[in-house]
């Protein structure tokens, strides 16, 4: 494993990834943003030894939005070729892609959360509602959004 060096830079310094693959429509932007104010930069975001982001590009604009000026890095290595570096962001990005919910779990911490004053919208999901279906080991779709079969959640993905 090779060391992992981060570095506060100046937003200013960075140059948005000019192929970048990954949209982030404005309801992403506002979660990542609501996520940011609540717990902070949790993550550094991945930029090239000349400063182009690879990964965080949504990220970056939302700290932006917020009027942020810094920000956490991690430059990717120097002998990394453009294509490694592509490598990484599309790996970075659809990894995350490929993992599901447990409904039944997501649900109960979801209440649990709802129950204690925490705003759901915040966290990427939209107000509970009533569960809508009984017993159902799929989740229900409209449109392209999941609902939890459990309490009725809207999962924005």
């Amino acid at each position: 494993m090779t060391d992992l060096k981060l570095e506060t830079v100046a937003i200013s310094s960075l140059t948005p990834d000019p192929v970048n693959a990954r949209t982030h429509n404005e309801r992403n932007i506002k979660a990542i943003a609501d996520s940011l104010k609540q717990f902070g930069q949790r993550k550094p975001i991945t930029v090239t030894p000349d400063s182009i982001v690879v990964t965080g590009n949504g990220t970056v604009r939302a700290a932006k939005s917020l009027g942020w000026t810094e920000i956490i890095i991690a430059r990717t290595p120097i002998g990394w070729s453009w294509e490694q570096i592509r490598a990484w962001a599309i790996a970075d990005n659809q990894s995350a892609l490929l993992a599901e919910w447990d409904d039944k779990v997501l649900a109960d911490q979801l209440l649990e959360l709802d129950a204690n004053g925490w705003e759901l919208e915040e966290l990427g999901f939209v107000s509970l509602q009533p569960p809508i279906q009984e017993q159902s080991d799929e989740p229900l779709k409209f449109n392209d959004d999941k609902v939890c079969p459990t309490c009725g959640s809207l999962i924005k993905e």
